[in-house]
C-alpha cells in the first residue's frame, strides 16, 4: 500500500526508466532525498497553499489601500484576516493526540 509520496516515485520510475534517465535506484534516492523535506515546507510548497496565501495577502492590501470606513470594510478585513491565518494553521506540523 502507497502512502504519502512514494506514489510520485512509482509513477516517475517508468517514464525515467524508458528515457534512460536513471536507474530505478537512482531514481528511488532522489525521491527518498526530496521527502526528507520537513512536512510543514511540503504543504507551503503546493500551488494550492502559494495562490491561496497570496490571494489573501492580497485581498487584506486592497482593503487597506482603499482604507477602513466602513463596517463592511471591517468585514472584509476580518474574512482576508481569517483566511491568512487559516492558511498558515494548514501548514503547521499536526500534533498527533
Amino acid at each position: 500500500m502507497l502512502i504519502g509520496n512514494e506514489r510520485n516515485a512509482v509513477e516517475q520510475m517508468p517514464t525515467a526508466m524508458l528515457n534512460g534517465s536513471g536507474t530505478t535506484s537512482e531514481i528511488v534516492e532522489k525521491k527518498i532525498e526530496t521527502s526528507r523535506l520537513p512536512d510543514w515546507l511540503m504543504r507551503v510548497l503546493r500551488i494550492e497553499w502559494l495562490g491561496q496565501t497570496v490571494a489573501s495577502i492580497c485581498w487584506i492590501a486592497s482593503v487597506l489601500a482603499y482604507g477602513i470606513s466602513s463596517s463592511g470594510d471591517w468585514l472584509q478585513f476580518l474574512a482576508a484576516s481569517s483566511w491568512l491565518l487559516a492558511n498558515i494553521a494548514a501548514a503547521l506540523p499536526v500534533q498527533a493526540d
